[in-house]
């Protein structure tokens, strides 16, 4: 009974991991699948679509006529007096609103301004999602590239340690170099620990825009860009305010705002209804045809005009806030790509064979006896801090580049993947 039950649960065992193998071993992900499953499956961008299908259903609200009115009636005449007929009574009316031009016009432009300005804020979420995932794509590049360089400098100080290890042991060093070898050696190890960690890190993060679509397990395939070519900062700042949709949200708020105060102001007027109807008594057969005009006299709307006054002065504020906003981060996005840049040209023009050709120079030194360890280990520990400086700097670079892209309002399907 009991190798019966346990047969059972390794064959189900068995399914499930046959089940689940395929979701955990996925292929690797390049940036454009990561963009492409971004683009689906972000909470932001499905809120943002459904914002703009509720923009379109107030258009054609804004857009639909009044609905008539039907009212009927039934009744018995009874008669007091001698001489007057009894039977049956009856009627019917019907009643049509009628919405003048004054009013229709500004309301039905209200909801395609509101239509225009739903479609601008989604493509303003679009470019801050999009521009957030690239930077998080390439900071787990950075992060795998320098796990991989803590990986190289734990094997390197590992063959070292070593080494002093064996000079150690025939007598050729003293006990302290193993000592500070082993060190460097369980500090290197740290390192690649808390690499791994960031790794993970990264991962998740990149996960968190992407919706839950990936798979607990990810790979993610690409290198740092190194040769980024500069925009022209010189026409970019005229190109920021007039082509990002943040702006073009902002003055389509403008137009709504607008449309709603002359929609207000103008349902001050009263709106007529004209109403017709007959009504069938014993003796006789009405037709009657009415017009009903209400009379502003209690309410003249002085609170919906007051409200719409106050939104059309913040919507102007907001607007100009905006173009302040993205005057400032079109600034700080340059500077910041200027910086980045001229740290690239210091390390490529020296900084990296300096350090390269130090770390030569001392483990050379230290295998002719001319050097103790210290020394080949402090120019190790340079050399490894150039690097990552270096790859830091290619992400600040690319960064920058990306913030200023989002600034341009440079779609997805037209950047370089």
């Amino acid at each position: 009974m009991f190798l019966h039950r346990r047969q059972s649960l390794c064959l189900w065992g068995s399914l499930a991991l046959a089940m689940l193998g395929p979701a955990v071993a996925s292929e690797p992900l390049t940036l454009s699948q990561i963009l492409d499953l971004t683009l689906k499956n972000n909470p932001e961008l499905v809120a943002a679509r459904a914002q703009v299908q509720g923009a379109e259903g107030d258009l054609i609200t804004a857009k639909a006529y009044p609905n008539p009115e039907i009212q009927m009636g039934a009744g018995e005449s009874v008669a007091r007096d001698a001489g007057v007929l009894r039977g049956a009574l009856g009627g019917v009316d019907i009643a049509q609103p009628i919405e003048l031009p004054y009013v229709r016009r500004p309301r039905r432009e209200a909801g395609e301004a509101g239509v225009e300005a739903a479609s601008a804020s989604y493509r303003v979420v679009s470019l801050n999602v999009l521009t957030r995932v690239k930077q998080a794509f390439y900071n787990v590049l950075r992060q795998q590239e320098l796990l991989r360089m803590t990986e190289a400098n734990r094997e390197l100080l590992e063959s070292i340690r070593d080494k002093i290890r064996l000079r150690v042991e025939v007598g050729e060093s003293s006990r302290y170099e193993l000592v500070k070898a082993e060190a460097e050696q369980l500090g290197a190890t740290k390192n690649r620990e808390s690499a791994a960690l960031r790794v993970e890190q990264a991962k998740t993060a990149l996960r968190a825009f992407i919706g839950g679509a990936l798979p607990p397990k990810i790979e993610i395939v690409g290198e740092l860009p190194s040769e980024i070519p500069p925009p022209d900062l010189d026409k970019l700042r005229d190109s920021v305010l007039q082509n990002h949709p943040a702006l073009v949200q902002a003055r389509a708020e403008v137009d709504r705002a607008k449309s709603q105060l002359e929609l207000e102001q103008a349902l001050r007027y009263p709106q007529p209804t004209i109403k017709a109807g007959v009504y069938r008594e014993p003796h006789l057969e009405q037709w009657r045809v009415d017009l009903i005009v209400p009379l502003p006299l209690w309410n003249q709307r002085q609170g919906p005009i007051a409200r719409a006054a106050a939104d059309r002065a913040r919507a102007d504020a907001l607007a100009n806030q905006q173009q302040l906003s993205l005057v400032y981060e079109l600034d700080t996005a340059i500077t910041a790509f200027r910086i980045a840049s001229q740290q690239i040209e210091t390390f490529e023009s020296g900084l990296l064979r300096e350090a390269e050709s130090a770390l030569k120079v001392a483990e050379a030194a230290y295998r002719l006896g001319e050097r103790g360890i210290l020394d080949y280990l402090d120019a190790q520990r340079t050399f490894q801090a150039v690097r990552v400086d270096y790859i830091n700097a290619l992400f600040d670079k690319n960064a920058a580049l990306l913030e200023i892209e989002r600034l341009r309002a440079q779609d997805y399907q037209d950047q370089p993947l």
